[in-house]
């Protein structure tokens, strides 16, 4: 990095802007600002700008990370990952800085996973989904691409836009780190439970931690006993097949689907039952002991 009692020069293209180079320049403004360094960000397709900015991401013909050049628009591009994800700009700048952001190197990976990866494919034009409706989903991208001015707003700055966006992508960022690092240290946790746990078709947690890996790591497990945070009560939920589907490894009863109170406790005999959603996978009781009372009857 450069000396901190200098204003550290960022430099990217000007004109259009897309997430892959706003989620960049968020990279470098948290941790900038963070360490007290004072920054600027041009956006310029300047050729002497570009030589002589201290950080160069998105734009130049260039990847060098020693150099802090990170470019991928040159031909052959600046490599892919081993699932095949070529890397745009904000992965490469990632891969450099977001150990340093994050802190450790698991919640970087997991956030390259989560993030940075759907991004850089979404700019390097690879499709990472089919679509099976006439719908389509509303990615992140979609909502900085609502930044942008239209045709019909010719007074509103693009660069000033811009800007706007970057700093809704450093929010974005900064919760998506927050909660990365505490879904690694709740995996911790939860298997701990796990391998203490002699019926490990059943879980019973302390705190409602996030186990959506569960799926992955836990090959004997059908349902995670947890408190809930919202009304006290506990809830018994069911473990999916995959972290990527809505498919549980075992429903609760059609029989309870959208029953409460009275009527889930009539129906599944545990007396302070109050309800399972019609989707089956979440019943919920008002103690610890009817929530593993429901997953038992359930495997029963």
């Amino acid at each position: 990095m450069m000396d901190g009692e200098k204003i550290i020069k960022l430099v990217t293209h000007n004109g259009s802007f897309h997430a892959d180079d706003i989620f960049s320049s968020a990279v470098f403004a948290l941790l900038f600002q963070r360490d007290g360094k004072e920054y600027k960000i041009f956006r310029t397709r300047d050729k002497e700008i570009i030589e002589n900015g201290d950080i160069v991401f998105d734009v130049g013909g260039i990847y060098d990370p020693a150099k802090d050049l990170f470019d991928h628009h040159q031909t052959g591009g600046a490599g892919k990952r081993e699932n095949g994800i070529e890397y745009a700009s904000f992965g490469l700048v990632w891969k450099k800085y977001g150990v340093e952001l994050c802190g450790d190197q698991k919640s970087a990976d997991l956030l390259d996973t989560r993030i940075v990866a759907p991004i850089d494919a979404n700019d390097n034009g690879q499709n990472l989904i089919s679509f099976d409706h006439e719908i389509s989903p509303y990615f992140i991208q979609s909502a900085l691409l609502s930044m942008r001015p239209t045709w019909l707003e010719a007074d509103l700055d693009i660069d000033e836009m811009f800007l706007k966006s970057v700093e809704m992508a450093k929010n974005i960022l900064e919760r998506e780190i927050i909660h990365t690092k505490a879904f690694v240290l709740a995996e911790e946790k939860v298997l701990a439970v796990y391998e203490n746990t002699e019926d490990k078709r059943i879980l019973v947690l302390d705190k409602d931690y996030p186990f959506d890996f569960s799926a992955e790591v836990l090959p004997e497990t059908f349902f995670v006993i947890y408190p809930r945070k919202s009304d006290q009560f506990w809830g018994a939920k069911a473990v999916r097949k995959n972290s990527k589907s809505f498919g549980n490894r075992k429903d609760f009863p059609k029989d309870w689907a959208g029953l409460m109170n009275e009527d889930i406790v009539k129906s599944s005999g545990v007396n302070d039952a109050v309800f399972c959603h019609r989707a089956l996978f979440l019943a919920v009781a008002k103690s610890k002991e009817g929530a593993v009372a429901l997953a038992k009857k359930t495997l029963e």
